[in-house]
């Protein structure tokens, strides 16, 4: 099987890179401003708003599978234009596609989301997200949306993680939210179980979110404790009673999903304590 990751240098994408060529796939990545840092593999420079040089990459691995890690925020031509120039490619050369999507195309409003659940997206990102959902069904149709949540590590790639260093060590301003609850899924269950759909021919949405939903104050202070930090550095604080958008309590259920895996999607009380 032969897999090219999309947005291979960043957080998720080299963990996907490393686990793939560990797993002896031939692998292929791209990268936006720079390779990642796995040199056993091409790498190829790709700009989603780019349509020719997205075919032409496409064309010149010549995938089994494409896996689209890429994370381009609220940019409506990286995230909701991109990944549909990506799926007119894939499905032109005879490629599988697996798009990593997001909770943030829910609003919080039924606070469990399956499935079969349609989005209902509160903020620029999550129209984005939504819309790119939308878009890849239509051009490609045997395409996996697999939609995460927060994307947790060992050390400071993860965005959450180095904000928890950060508030710790007083060298950033802010707080975390005791009421916006999420499912965070560990950076290694997310990547084993998008390969895992990526040799099971699998179709459709699939959520990959882990076991336990919790707060981003419970969580950093989670992070806290296995990284030796003082948890009483972190402050709280209330999304309700802030100017930020989107959803409070948005839950992925992704039970469904895990029973089709033989990755085990862990709760962050697991995986934050060290357990396998």
């Amino acid at each position: 099987m032969t897999l090219l990751v999309v947005g291979g240098s960043g957080f998720l994408g080299s963990e996907l890179v490393g686990r793939a060529v560990a797993a002896g796939h031939p692998t292929a990545a791209t990268f936006a401003t720079r390779p990642g840092s796995t040199g056993d593999i091409a790498w190829h420079a790709l700009d989603l708003r780019a349509s020719d040089r997205v075919e032409a990459v496409v064309a010149e691995v010549a995938p089994r599978v494409i896996v689209n890690a890429t994370s381009g925020g609220a940019d409506w031509a990286v995230t909701a234009e991109g990944p549909v120039r990506l799926a007119m490619a894939a499905a032109k050369y005879g490629s599988r596609l697996i798009h990593v999507s997001s909770d943030a195309v829910f609003s919080g409003t039924d606070v469990h989301y399956d499935e079969t659940c349609r989005p209902d997206p509160l903020t620029p990102y999550g129209a984005a997200k939504a819309a790119a959902e939308t878009g890849i069904r239509l051009v490609h149709a045997d395409a996996v949306i697999a939609r995460t949540s927060l994307i947790i590590g060992d050390d400071r790639r993860s965005e959450h993680v180095r904000a928890v260093h950060e508030l710790a060590a007083g060298s950033r301003e802010g707080v975390l939210f005791t009421d916006d609850i999420r499912c965070p899924v560990h950076v290694a269950d997310l990547a084993a179980a998008l390969l895992e759909l990526a040799t099971a021919d699998s179709t459709g949405v699939h959520h990959l979110a882990g076991a336990d939903a919790m707060s981003r104050h419970e969580l950093g202070t989670l992070v806290a404790r296995r990284d030796g930090l003082d948890a009483a550095r972190l402050p709280p604080g209330l999304r309700a009673g802030s100017s930020l958008p989107g959803g409070l309590d948005i839950r992925l259920d992704s039970r469904a999903t895990q029973h089709r895996l033989r990755t085990t999607l862990r709760g962050a009380r697991r995986f934050l304590a060290g357990e396998a």
